[in-house]
């Protein structure tokens, strides 16, 4: 266990600069904007089997206009968050699905530290009437169960002292079944991201989002 965590901090600690523009989504229509780490970011796979590329996907299929655009930056946290989504921010983003934190949790960030840069970032993310999505996150209790509970807590209290719509936990069904991860047991594999992708649409869809 304690090898595979020291795997994990590795790997999602890894961190990859943003491109200089923001990435080009396809047709016309307001944007979904994806803000998260190596999970969103699709690490691992191809970007178009990444979960926000197969439900903006999904979208197209039902006709609609909305369009995603995956700023997934591979080694983000908290911290940074506000500064890797920026960049992608244009004026037709109108949606942002947030999930980050993972990598807080894995490096131990005093929890205090982490809540303060999630309602940060939630408020930053909110200016100018967006809507704003938070998945929630687990991580395993290798720095004990009182700080693996206390982690898990801040994301459904950011989602309520922001106003966010809460999502619980992104890969609920996926993480820690070796049928739908990648080999480091942490990230999902081409499977896993299809099962991530619709419980997304159907989060989503029971919030009558996008609209």
């Amino acid at each position: 266990m304690k090898r595979l965590f020291a795997l994990a901090l590795v790997l999602l600690a890894a961190c990859a600069e943003p491109p200089e523009e923001a990435p080009p989504a396809l047709g016309a229509g307001p944007v979904v904007l994806f803000v998260g780490d190596s999970l969103t970011a699709g690490y691992g796979v191809e970007p178009e089997e990444a979960w926000p590329a197969l439900v903006g996907k999904a979208w197209a299929e039902r006709g609609l206009a909305w369009r995603a655009r995956n700023a997934g930056v591979s080694g983000a946290t908290t911290a940074g968050a506000v500064e890797a989504a920026r960049w992608a921010l244009t004026p037709e983003v109108k949606l942002v699905f947030v999930c980050i934190g993972g990598n807080d949790g894995l490096r131990g960030t005093p929890l205090d530290e982490t809540g303060k840069n999630l309602n940060a970032l939630l408020k930053e993310l909110g200016h100018g009437g967006r809507k704003v999505v938070l998945a929630g996150m687990k991580i395993p209790p290798n720095y004990g169960r009182p700080y693996a509970d206390g982690f898990e807590a801040l994301f459904p209290a950011a989602a309520r002292r922001s106003g966010a719509l809460f999502m619980p936990f992104l890969l609920n069904g996926v993480a820690g079944d070796p049928r739908y991860n990648q080999p480091d047991g942490i990230h999902p594999n081409v499977e896993g991201h299809k099962l991530v992708a619709a419980a997304v649409l159907a989060f989503l869809d029971s919030k009558g989002l996008p609209k």
